[in-house]
């Protein structure tokens, strides 16, 4: 049974338009939290050998060492990640001895970055985020490039970059949100999977589009045929993009609960950018489209 997918379009529009509205007022409202790589600061991580004191508490105990804004972070039963300005090897070791010393905790890791580093990786983040974008684009304008009925190969581009831009601020909206509630941080490794997210969702999109172009190619249809060889071509690659993104969620999952600290916040952005991604391939790709040259009055 083939799913009538275009025929709601507006309905989809509307959801999506609601979800990436409150994504920017969650932005512009809470922003986000930069972490210690593009800030520049300190992470001390440590485990306790008794129970974890409350929050409040260790805050006392710091609160005489001029440490700047702190937040922390307990992971798993006794463990506890503080994250504050740039410190002094001095700094560092009083801390230690002001939250109970070697005998009630053990230093997992120390790491310090200066400001002058953070400010750097910063400006090279969004340098490779525009790059990616732009490449994404000309990479897709390229490959449809041969199928210039009833859409443009340029149309195709730009009509990824929106569907890439929902999922990224979705995701990003979430983030600020978590960032708000539990003191989530933008680090490299959510940057990273930002990353991972936007070649994913393109992956997804392509998988469409290129059904769609072999359908074009194949069948010489007329212009007013194109809705019904969108529906045939989401139709046609839904349990594939469904099987895909459910084998990736899986591990993803795992590794979020199980995965340790370091690689939970990698995880939770990959989990969402994901169901975006899957999202939007499916709701969002094809139909873009078809509006777009029903807006233009050539279908």
């Amino acid at each position: 049974m083939s799913i009538k997918f275009i025929k709601y379009y507006k309905i989809y529009f509307i959801f999506s338009g609601i979800l990436i509205l409150a994504s920017l007022v969650s932005l512009f409202v809470l922003g986000l939290k930069p972490g210690i790589d593009f800030t520049g600061g300190s992470i001390l991580e440590v485990e306790y050998k008794t129970d974890r004191p409350d929050n409040s508490q260790i805050r006392q105990q710091l609160a005489d060492l001029n440490l700047g804004e702190i937040y922390l972070q307990p992971t798993g039963e006794k463990g506890l990640i503080i994250r504050m300005k740039d410190i002094s090897e001095e700094t560092h070791q009083e801390i230690l001895q002001k939250l109970g010393g070697s005998d009630n905790l053990e230093e997992k890791r120390f790491e310090s970055i200066g400001p002058a580093i953070g400010k750097e990786l910063k400006e090279k983040t969004n340098i490779v985020v525009l790059l990616s974008l732009f490449a994404i684009v000309l990479y897709i304008a390229f490959a449809f490039r041969r199928v210039s009925f009833p859409a443009k190969s340029w149309q195709y581009g730009i009509a990824s970059l929106i569907v890439l831009s929902h999922d990224i601020l979705i995701t990003l909206g979430v983030l600020s949100v978590l960032g708000k509630i539990y003191g989530i941080q933008i680090t490299i490794p959510v940057i990273t999977a930002l990353l991972t997210v936007v070649g994913y969702a393109i992956n997804n999109v392509v998988v469409v589009y290129d059904r769609l172009r072999e359908n074009l190619l194949r069948t010489r249809s007329k212009q007013e045929d194109f809705p019904q060889l969108a529906d045939n071509s989401i139709n046609q690659t839904l349990s594939r993009q469904i099987n895909t993104s459910l084998t990736t969620l899986i591990p993803l999952i795992f590794i979020f609960f199980i995965g340790g600290e370091t690689l939970k916040y990698f995880a939770l952005t990959l989990i969402l950018g994901i169901v975006a991604g899957t999202y939007s391939s499916i709701f969002l790709a094809c139909p873009i489209l078809v509006a777009w040259l029903k807006r233009k009055k050539v279908i």
